[in-house]
């Protein structure tokens, strides 16, 4: 398309999106005709409180749970009808610990390199890289039940990414962490984006690292999405100065996050958070 003065408008093709995504469990309306719009490069953080849904919106995403409803594509990709196309070009960290404890940092990365089908003469440079991306090399020869929590989750992040794929879902990457090691991720995750351009997908109950990481956000709430936008447009629109993400979750959700979820949710969340055995 030409604009007045001549200039071609390019069209930028979303890298995921969604339209009216929906699932269903018997009568209960977990995901309420979802649509988002994810660029390539972007950190997309989709937001809410325990039991609102992104669990199972990134379950849709990863292939891991067939839409009711609804499209998604993911590279280009269906998730329904091409879904092993689709986990070719992704990379997933769930919220419960998919690293092994009985074995070392290194082994744990060789174990993935396989089901990834790297070819052999490139696995030790590919895990030589990971374990440096994600400051692990000295733990390479640990075994992981005597990593922190923070290490665990970087060693889960090292894995997804050792086939370099350009989208990675992160489901509540630091439930459980204590700040400095949340901080510490992050920081991995900003270089994970400026190396390879990733474009990375999570879910949160956390506002500041909504915040801190997030291009775009989606607030999610009882299964739809209740707004979306920035950080600073959703903090703009609370009409405050000081408005904080809290803020926005507060006035769009109409609860605060803390007090979202049931028991079973919170019990669910807090066992993910436990060291590996």
């Amino acid at each position: 398309m030409t604009g007045e003065a001549g200039a071609v408008k390019v069209e930028v093709v979303p890298i995921l999106e969604t339209n009216e995504l929906t699932r269903r469990f018997g009568d209960l309306l977990a995901v309420d005709r979802v649509t988002l719009r994810v660029e390539a490069g972007q950190v997309f953080g989709l937001l809410g409180s325990n039991g609102a849904g992104k669990t199972t919106v990134i379950k849709m995403l990863t292939t891991l749970l067939a839409p009711t409803s609804g499209t998604a594509t993911v590279a280009g990709f269906d998730v329904r009808k091409q879904a092993a196309k689709v986990r070719r070009v992704i990379g997933y960290v769930p919220q419960m610990i998919s690293a092994d404890g009985t074995l070392t940092g290194y082994e744990n990365l060789l174990i993935f390199a396989k089901l990834y089908d790297i070819p052999r003469r490139e696995r030790a440079a590919r895990i030589a890289d990971a374990l440096t991306l994600m400051e692990l090399t000295d733990a390479a020869d640990r075994l992981v039940r005597e990593y922190s929590g923070g290490m665990i989750r970087r060693l889960e992040i090292a894995q997804s990414m050792l086939h370099r794929p350009p989208v990675l879902f992160l489901d509540e990457p630091t439930v459980g962490l204590d700040p400095i090691a949340r901080h510490s991720v992050w920081d991995r995750l900003m270089t994970l984006k400026a190396d390879f351009n990733t474009t990375i997908f999570l879910t949160t109950h956390l506002m500041d690292e909504a915040d801190a990481l997030c291009h775009e956000i989606a607030i999610l709430h009882r299964g739809r999405v209740a707004v979306s936008g920035s950080p600073a447009a959703l903090k703009a629109s609370v009409g405050r100065d000081d408005a904080t993400m809290d803020d926005v979750f507060i006035r769009y959700a109409g609860t605060s996050v803390e007090s979202g979820g049931t028991f079973q949710d919170v019990s669910r969340t807090r066992r993910t958070a436990q060291r590996v055995g």
